[in-house]
């Protein structure tokens, strides 16, 4: 059976599984995979660096002809750099973590969908209100940066009856096939992943990251402020991020306050985090982790991905 929504007829797409953009991870060699796989690939263009932005959107643009994307922070990146970007001419743009009204219009004009990631349902009301093409509903079992309060599984259908008939994505805790059945059966149009991908070949992870989230677990996981403290992000307090623990995040959780005035200590971490010490740094992860246990072309995933979502609800459930 084919998994066809009205995400994947919007945007020409085989698989209704869309890359998250995430930030340093997100290049061109693995949204061009995700894209070459039949879902949609995104590039995490974060805050905006164009510099990074114009090599890995040419590695993209080089490497596939199917729909793509490009994801940036919308507390953090100006409307000019968004404006930029949109003369790669993207199939999709997605904006999360702000106020997506300043760039909405530039979006449209270009003839790119709005995808807008919401953590709760006032900025899903928000993300209708600008008109968005397309709603990611995150909950707090994600990766990365979200919101701290609301799970996945009653959160996306709450999204869902809000949004009707905009397609919706869910996104957090998905990581399997059976993560993106569960996700259409709830309602949503499609899943967006990001650890799952995270353990991909083409992501920009470094070896001892990557080796930490091959054997890291859901429970090691925790969401916290500290880690964006010590780096001196300067992240919306509402938009804690989940990471791996590690010895620095243990000494410091809860304490942000007194580490935001500790100078010594965050160069400690700037001295520890030029060499990747996972002791320190983020390793982004979300409570989906246990099902990850190899790394795996990222093509391959999303294939793997529409295969057993489609098995799962083949079967009803049943193995």
């Amino acid at each position: 059976m084919a998994l066809t929504t009205a995400f994947t007829t919007s945007l020409g797409l085989r698989h209704p599984i869309a890359l998250a953009p995430m930030g340093g991870s997100a290049g061109g060699a693995l949204a061009a995979a995700v894209s070459n796989g039949g879902g949609l690939g995104m590039v995490g263009g974060g805050r905006g660096d164009r510099d990074w932005l114009r090599h890995e959107l040419a590695l993209l643009t080089g490497q596939t002809t199917s729909p793509w994307g490009i994801g940036f922070l919308a507390w953090g990146v100006d409307v000019e750099t968004v404006a930029w970007a949109l003369e790669y001419q993207p199939a999709a743009m997605m904006l999360s973590f702000g106020d997506p009204a300043p760039f909405a219009e530039r979006v449209r004009d270009a003839g790119a969908q709005l995808v807008v990631q919401v953590t709760d349902l006032d900025e899903a009301r928000r993300a209708l209100d600008v008109g968005a093409d397309v709603i990611v509903a995150q909950g707090t079992e994600a990766g990365g940066h979200g919101g701290a309060g609301r799970g996945t599984l009653p959160f996306v259908p709450a999204v869902v009856d809000l949004a009707s008939p905009v397609p919706v994505l869910a996104a957090g805790g998905i990581a399997d096939g059976r993560g993106l059945a569960a996700a259409l059966v709830l309602g949503a149009a499609g899943a967006l992943l990001g650890t799952r991908f995270q353990a991909s070949r083409e992501a920009l992870v470094p070896p001892q990251l990557t080796e930490a989230l091959l054997h890291g677990r859901g429970e090691d996981t925790v969401r916290s402020r500290t880690l964006d403290v010590a780096r001196g992000a300067p992240w919306p307090e509402r938009y804690p991020a989940r990471t791996l623990r590690n010895a620095f995040l243990e000494r410091w959780h809860g304490r942000e306050a007194e580490l935001s005035r500790n100078a010594a200590a965050r160069q400690e971490f700037r001295a520890a985090a030029e060499r990747d010490d996972i002791d320190y740094v983020p390793v982004w992860a979300g409570e989906a982790l246990d099902l990850i246990t190899e790394i795996r072309p990222a093509a391959d995933i999303v294939t793997d991905l529409a295969t057993e979502a489609e098995r799962a609800l083949a079967s009803g459930g049943h193995r």
